[in-house]
C-alpha cells in the first residue's frame, strides 16, 4: 500500500506515476476529493477547539470575578461546542477509512528506471544468455511429447477435476520431483534458507502481499465460516511470516526458499495457453523471498535475479531477462525483471519467472518493520520476490529443448543425479 502522507504531499507526481501504469482516475480523484474535505474538516475543528479553549478562559475568569450566573450560560455554550468537535472528529476518522480503502486499490508506484509503457510490447530485453536448439527435424510441443512417452495425461486430469490440471506419471512425476529438489538445492547454496510453509493462508495474509481485496476472483477461495484460502504462490505465506514484526536490522537481508503447490483460478485468462502446462489451475514452484534494508533492495533485485538465473544456466537452457514496463508490472511491484526460456514449438521466449521488487508496498500493508539500532524509530522493510523456478514450466522447457526425433528426451546433465544417473527418458511401458 502506498504511504498516506506521501501521497497527499505529492499527488502531481502520483498521478503522474500511476498513469503509467492505467491506475483508475476516479479512485486517485475521489481520494483528492476526500481529503480537500477532510483539510476542511481540520481547519473546522480547529477553529471549533481554539474558540472552546476562548470561552473555556472566560468562564475562569468570570468565576473568579464571582459572576457564577453568566459563567453558567458560557458552560453550555461550551459544551454545544464540544459536542459539534466530537461530531467533526467522527467525520474526519470516516474521510481517513475512505483515504486508506481507496489506497488498497492503487498498484506500487514504478521505479524510475522501469520503462513506461501501456503493456508488454514496452518491455525492454536486458540480456539473452544461451543459443536456443536446432533440429533437423519439426520439433514437438511438450503435450505430444509427454503424451508419446507415457509421462503426462491430461484427458484422465479433466476427467476427475477438470480443464488446466494434469497427472504426471512414472518418470514425468520422478522429474518434477527431481527439479523440486535441484531447485532448493541450488537455492539453499545461494544462502537461502529452506522453509516448509502452510499452503493454506487467510485474508490477513492475502492483504498484506496485495491478493485482496483487488484480486479476489483470481483466487481459490475455501467453502467454510473460517475464510481461508489455497496460496496462489508460497510468496504469501513466506512474506507474511514476519507480520505485525519488529525485526533488528542486523537480522537483515532475510533469505529464503520454499517449494509449494500453487492454486490460481486464472480468471479473464480463457483461451490463453489452455492446451497443455503452461497455464494450470494448480502448479509447483519454488520462490525466493528476501526482506532487506531500503536502501539495499535494488542490489539485492538484481542479485535474486542471477540466482533464479543460475538454475537455467546450470540447465543448459537457453534464456532472455525482460524489464518489464509499467503497464505490464504485477500490483505490488516497483520493479520486475522476467526470465524467460525459450520453447522451440512457439519459436519464441516464455516466462519461466518473475522477479520483483515491491519496495515498502507490502510491508506496509504487513506491518513489517525493522530498527537500525534498539533505540531507532521503526522502518518499513523492503520486500522482494521471485520464483526460482516455476517447475511446471522448466518441465516442459526440458522436454522440448531437449527432444530427439525418437520421441526420447535427453536429461540434462545436472539433473542425472537426481534421477538416479537416468540420462534419456523413452517410452514408458
Amino acid at each position: 500500500m502506498l504511504d498516506l502522507n506521501f501521497v497527499r504531499d505529492n499527488f502531481d507526481l502520483v498521478r503522474k506515476k500511476l498513469e503509467t501504469r492505467g491506475a483508475r482516475a476516479d479512485a486517485l480523484d475521489r481520494f483528492a476529493e476526500v481529503d480537500s474535505r477532510r483539510r476542511s474538516l481540520i481547519r473546522e475543528r480547529d477553529e471549533k477547539n481554539a474558540l472552546r479553549n476562548r470561552e473555556s478562559q472566560e468562564i475562569g475568569a468570570l468565576m473568579k470575578a464571582g459572576e457564577k450566573a453568566g459563567a453558567e450560560s458560557r458552560r453550555a455554550a461550551v459544551r454545544e461546542l464540544g459536542a459539534g468537535i466530537t461530531a467533526i472528529e467522527g467525520d474526519l476518522a470516516s474521510a481517513e477509512n475512505e483515504m486508506s480503502e481507496l489506497l488498497t486499490t492503487l498498484p506500487n508506484l514504478p521505479d524510475d528506471s522501469v520503462p513506461a509503457g501501456v503493456d508488454e510490447t514496452a518491455n525492454i530485453e536486458v540480456k539473452r544468455s544461451g543459443e536456443p536448439p536446432r533440429f533437423s527435424f519439426e520439433p514437438r510441443d511438450h503435450v505430444d511429447i509427454g503424451t508419446s512417452l507415457g509421462i503426462l495425461d491430461l484427458e484422465r486430469a479433466a476427467k476427475i477435476t477438470g480443464a488446466r490440471f494434469a497427472f504426471l506419471t512414472g518418470v514425468g512425476a520422478r522429474l518434477e520431483r527431481a527439479l523440486i529438489n535441484f531447485c532448493l538445492d541450488v537455492q539453499t547454496s545461494n544462502g537461502y534458507t529452506e522453509v516448509l510453509p502452510p499452503f493454506i493462508v487467510n485474508r490477513g495474509a492475502l492483504f498484506g502481499t496485495g491478493q485482496l481485496p483487488k484480486f479476489e476472483e483470481d483466487l481459490f477461495k475455501l467453502s467454510d465460516e473460517r475464510g481461508y484460502y489455497l496460496i496462489p504462490t508460497s510468496e504469501v505465506p513466506l512474506t507474511n511470516m514476519f507480520s505485525q514484526e519488529i525485526l533488528e536490522g542486523s537480522a537483515l537481508p532475510i533469505k529464503m526458499t520454499a517449494y509449494t503447490p500453487c492454486f490460481r483460478s486464472e480468471a479473464g485468462s480463457y483461451g490463453k495457453d489452455t492446451k497443455g502446462l503452461i497455464r494450470q489451475h494448480q502448479f509447483d514452484k519454488v520462490e525466493l523471498i528476501k526482506l532487506t534494508r531500503p536502501e539495499d533492495s535494488y542490489a539485492e533485485l538484481e542479485s535474486l535475479t542471477q540466482d533464479a538465473e543460475s538454475v537455467l544456466e546450470r540447465l543448459g537452457l537457453a534464456y532472455r531477462r525482460v524489464a518489464l514496463s509499467t503497464g505490464d508490472m504485477g500490483f505490488s511491484a516497483a520493479k520486475t525483471y522476467d526470465l524467460e526460456v525459450w520453447l522451440p514449438s512457439q519459436n519464441t521466449y516464455r516466462e519461466i519467472s518473475s522477479c520483483s521488487n515491491c519496495e515498502a508496498f507490502q510491508a506496509r500493508r504487513a506491518q513489517i518493520r525493522f530498527k537500525r539500532e534498539p533505540k531507532s524509530k521503526p522502518e518499513f522493510v523492503h520486500t522482494l520476490n521471485g520464483s526460482g523456478l516455476a517447475i511446471g514450466r522448466t518441465w516442459l522447457a526440458i522436454l522440448e529443448n531437449f527432444q530427439d526425433e525418437d520421441g526420447s528426451v535427453l536429461m540434462p546433465e545436472a539433473l542425472r543425479p537426481y534421477l538416479n544417473g537416468l540420462e534419456r527418458i523413452t517410452m514408458q511401458k
